[in-house]
């Protein structure tokens, strides 16, 4: 059966989202996507901003369910299909929208672009020396090509299935997550610890527990290297695209071949802090499996338990304070930075010995099944991109 081919602007209506100006816009404040909250098949909606949108503008820059949304820079081409996650969103000038027409399935439709994302197939696209855009001109010209509609959703129906099992394994990874990150905020922020009743506080510390900082119970602190990446070498690097939402993701990692000081091999029970660069600075995660010959970048600074403090409840203490950390980058806008110094001063909670143990041993529980849902979700996405290009050309029938 033959396909069709023809350029994404005759089967698609693409639309570039609102400028951001804070002094010339007006109407109601709506939530809108930024560049920073759409990702390969996915969104991430903590934190979003509002703007605001006059009446006759709902349309114009509105999402629908089935819409694709397209990174215009940062990563151009990278993108994900709205499902009204959150009633009324918009869209800023960084992002596309693409809305396939009804002979165009909108599932088909992503994963071509996914296909022509995993092989830099929208970088003839790009504009810029430094920083890549992808114009609305040029996305316009890019070509689909397709089978009849009730193949397409056959296509999309078992890429899909895989990407379903994915983010049911996302949720259940967050569900696990959330248990830890709340009842670190149970015993150690609000300090309903079990026996709080009958222990005295005396400004906001329990007695026999200690207030200190980072610095005196980290053994070590400091970025990683600047690499010399060889796809051939044994070594690992871990960089900022890695870490996000409390995890570590070995996919962006690269391999390199630089000679890595001891101190600065990733060991489990680290806490990695994205240190640089504007919408990444401030993300933290803990190494939770043993790492072999493995070590980060320049970007990414090192926090490394000490006898003191058990590893797990340090790294939850960190995690508590990555909103905070998001906040105290220096420089300018695109080169903020985390200074060593700044993360070795922040404060900590040092709780007695008997308590700390009972959270680190609920840690323990949790952290095994997380280790398995990220595997499996590894194994989910190999299983998907093989495929992926075999599915997408019609190389393999349905």
């Amino acid at each position: 059966m033959s396909w069709t081919r023809r350029p994404l602007s005759e089967v698609a209506d693409l639309c570039l989202g609102k400028m951001l100006d804070e002094k010339k816009n007006k109407g109601d404040p709506l939530p809108y996507l930024a560049n920073v909250n759409v990702r390969w098949g996915a969104f991430d909606l903590d934190n979003l901003r509002e703007m605001r949108f006059e009446s006759h503008e709902l349309d114009r820059y509105g999402l629908k369910y089935g819409d694709i949304v397209m990174c215009e820079g940062g990563e151009p081409g990278r993108c994900a299909i709205w499902k009204d996650e959150v009633p009324g969103m918009m869209i800023q000038k960084a992002l596309h929208r693409i809305r396939p027409h009804e002979d165009l399935d909108h599932r088909f439709l992503y994963y071509s672009f996914l296909l022509k994302g995993r092989h830099n197939g929208f970088s003839g696209l790009f504009t810029g020396s430094t920083i890549k855009h992808l114009p609305g001109q040029n996305l316009a010209k890019v070509e689909v090509c397709y089978p009849p509609k009730a193949e397409q959703q056959r296509i999309a129906d078992m890429l899909s299935a895989y990407d379903d099992l994915i983010e049911n394994n996302r949720r259940r990874i967050k569900l696990l997550q959330d248990a830890a990150r709340l009842l670190y905020r149970e015993w150690f922020v609000h300090l309903r610890f079990p026996g709080h009743e009958h222990v005295k506080v005396v400004d906001g510390v329990p007695e026999g527990w200690a207030l200190t900082n980072i610095g005196e119970v980290a053994s070590f602190v400091g970025r990683g290297i600047t690499p010399q990446y060889d796809e051939e070498a044994n070594g690992w690097v871990i960089n900022q695209k890695c870490i996000r939402d409390g995890l570590l993701s070995m996919v962006p990692a690269r391999r390199q071949r630089t000679v890595v000081p001891e101190q600065k091999i990733v060991r489990r029970g680290d806490v990695l802090i994205n240190s640089t660069g504007e919408g990444t600075l401030g993300r933290v995660a803990q190494v939770i499996e043993e790492m072999s010959n493995c070590t980060v970048d320049s970007h990414v600074t090192i926090v490394r338990p000490s006898e003191v403090l058990g590893a797990l409840y340090l790294g939850q203490a960190l995690m508590a304070k990555e909103a905070l950390l998001k906040t105290m980058g220096r420089g300018a806008t695109n080169q903020t930075e985390l200074a060593r110094g700044d993360i070795e001063a922040l404060p900590i909670l040092v709780p007695g010995h008997s308590i700390r143990a009972e959270f680190e041993n609920f840690c323990e529980s949790l952290y095994p099944q997380i280790s398995t849902l990220i595997e499996q979700n590894d194994k989910l996405r190999q299983a998907r991109d093989l495929l992926l290009p075999r599915l997408m050309s019609g190389e393999l029938a349905v």
